[in-house]
């Protein structure tokens, strides 16, 4: 796995939505889908059983090193199947 950093504003993410970096760093390292996005970010999806299997996304800049976790977020828009 390449080395990640979280920007601040994924850490204030972190606090705020109350999501504990260990499912951060799942997400990515065994991610249930995950893609590239026109913004050029990949993007990981990640059902959380403990958040009532509700999808963590998380977007990393993966063009720089170390690779950025820019965001992440309880995806409304995506639920599990």
């Amino acid at each position: 796995m390449p080395d990640l950093i979280f920007t601040i504003h994924a850490r204030d993410m972190l606090k705020e939505r109350e999501i504990p970096e260990q499912w951060v760093l799942d997400a990515i390292r065994l991610p249930d889908e995950k893609s590239i996005e026109g913004d050029g970010n990949m993007h990981y999806f990640k059902s959380l059983p403990e958040r009532e299997n509700r999808i963590l996304h998380v977007v990393v800049n993966e063009s720089v090193e170390p690779n950025r976790i820019a965001t992440l977020f309880l995806d409304r828009r995506r639920r599990t199947k």
